[in-house]
């Protein structure tokens, strides 16, 4: 196996790893650029990624020069990377005069960044899109086939290890969501229980006083709950009842 052969494994390993504690997602998008510009002939390379709103967003960049010139294409909406993104398809244009045509005003900086070709590869799992992986060389030459194959296999790899991490966030974010939701129900009985107790109506009587209490104070029913749970605030049924509707009192 080839010096070359053991990093492409390295690498296909790093970006299938997004499970570990402590994911970072800039580390892990650096990681793909530097790896993609060392192993496909690239002189630099960028990636941009689709927000919570779809926008997308410059995220890494093999340099500074290069994350400019991704800022660029981004603010002008003009490049193959906004292409790959917009389309789902792998963007190679032959030659300076056919990228002009393409991208007018994003040809001349990347041109003045000392580039003469650029290429996109779309970062997706099936219909879903999330971003592009830019790449650039000096060479007025794309790149071979045989490395396009392989920056569209890191690509899909890196895309199916995002999704994974995204899912698992989310999943967590709901189970957060969740156990608090839990957390204040608790919370809420037992402020009925006290309520109930020191005033002498029954537990449902005892929500609709602290429902009551919370709308007409602006307060949340947890954040009520836990003050009446300290004993800092004791809803009155007598005038609260002068508000409620019939059926509640």
């Amino acid at each position: 196996m080839t010096a070359r052969d053991t990093l492409i494994a390295d690498t296909f390993v790093e970006l299938a790893d997004t499970l570990v504690t402590g994911f970072d997602v800039i580390d892990f998008l650096h990681t793909l650029v530097d790896r993609a510009v060392e192993l496909l002939g690239a002189d630099a390379g960028g990636i941009m990624l689709a927000d919570q709103r779809g926008g997308l967003e410059v995220l890494a960049a093999s340099d500074h020069a290069t994350h400019l010139l991704e800022l660029f294409e981004l603010q002008h909406e003009e490049g193959p990377c906004m292409d790959a993104f917009r389309t789902g398809q792998q963007v190679v244009v032959p030659g300076v005069r056919e990228m002009l045509a393409s991208w007018p005003r994003f040809t001349p900086r990347l041109q003045a960044a000392g580039f003469s070709s650029a290429q996109a590869i779309p970062m997706r799992l099936r219909t879903e899109v999330i971003g592009a992986l830019n790449l650039f060389r000096a060479a007025p030459v794309p790149l071979s086939e045989v490395d396009v194959r392989l920056a569209r296999a890191m690509a899909d790899v890196a895309t199916v290890g995002l999704l994974q991490a995204r899912a698992i966030a989310a999943r967590d974010e709901l189970a957060e969501q969740l156990q608090g939701a839990l957390n204040t129900r608790v919370m809420i009985e037992q402020a009925k229980g006290i309520i109930a107790e020191r005033t002498g109506v029954d537990v449902a009587e005892a929500f609709v006083v602290l429902r009551t209490h919370a709308r007409r104070t602006g307060t949340s029913l947890s954040q009520l709950a836990a003050a009446v749970i300290a004993g800092r605030v004791l809803p009155s049924v007598t005038a609260l009842r002068q508000g409620m509707p019939p059926e509640a009192r």
